[in-house]
């Protein structure tokens, strides 16, 4: 889940002290072609949440929670946007109480909190081819995971509204880890998680920088541009071969 930040701050590029987990798995060694998915058959399928499985526009919150807000447009989409605050909430450093209560006091938001969650939450659009690629490999039996820099108020709006996000092997999520993609320590959650690691993690993300991240630690992994040629990589690697019901 990608956000705009102020000038000067990225927190995709901020590195948040690492999770802390007894006896890390280390990262592999790099190889001459790390950079290039290899054709191997993968044991589990990581995919990202946000501009991968869903599409979302903050422009929705915006409009809809602006009309209890005493600030103006501007200075609203500053605070939700720009300023520290999100990314506060989306490593876990304050909880959702404290995210919405920070903002109430910022914007003197007059509404109930069932509104602002309301407000905050629905702003998603699913991807359909991607949920249909979810829900095959389902049905092949190979495991599937998610792995998202994302906040409660959001997982917890999609797990209400979108049925088939229950149906994952297991979530990574950044709030409960508290760090942000690309930091090795949520792909570590995820190797463990998962019992994989290597060619044997396959990873959809629409960012540059987390692919990075993933091929650094060996997983094959795609940068999403759009579904044709995000389930043309996965088919690649023979995964999609056969009928659906075993994982082959």
């Amino acid at each position: 889940m990608d956000r705009v930040q102020p000038a000067g701050f990225s927190p995709r590029n901020q590195r948040f002290p690492p999770v802390k987990i007894q006896s890390p798995i280390p990262a592999p060694a790099p190889g001459r072609d790390r950079g290039d998915v290899c054709p191997l058959r993968p044991r589990a399928v990581i995919f990202d949440l946000g501009k991968v499985l869903l599409d979302f526009d903050y422009q929705i919150a915006l409009r809809r929670l602006l009309p209890r807000c005493r600030v103006p447009a501007e200075a609203l989409r500053h605070l939700l946007l720009h300023e520290r605050l999100l990314v506060e909430y989306e490593t876990g450093r304050i909880s959702t109480a404290e995210f919405i209560a920070r903002l109430t006091a910022a914007t003197g938001y007059q509404g109930t909190e069932a509104e602002f969650r309301a407000g905050f939450g629905d702003i998603f659009t699913p991807i359909e081819p991607m949920v249909a690629l979810h829900a095959e490999l389902r049905a092949r039996g190979v495991p599937v995971y998610v792995l998202s820099n994302t906040n409660e108020l959001a997982v917890d709006f999609i797990r209400g509204r979108y049925p088939w996000f229950a149906e994952f092997t297991g979530y990574v999520l950044s709030y409960e880890h508290h760090a942000l993609k690309p930091d090795p320590a949520l792909y570590v959650v995820a190797e463990r998680l998962s019992g994989c690691r290597g060619a044997e993690l396959f990873y959809f993300d629409d960012r540059p920088e987390n692919v990075a991240a993933a091929r650094d630690r060996g997983w094959q992994a795609v940068e999403h541009t759009d579904p044709e040629r995000s389930r043309a990589a996965l088919a690649a690697t023979g995964l999609l071969d056969g009928a659906p019901g075993h994982a082959g």
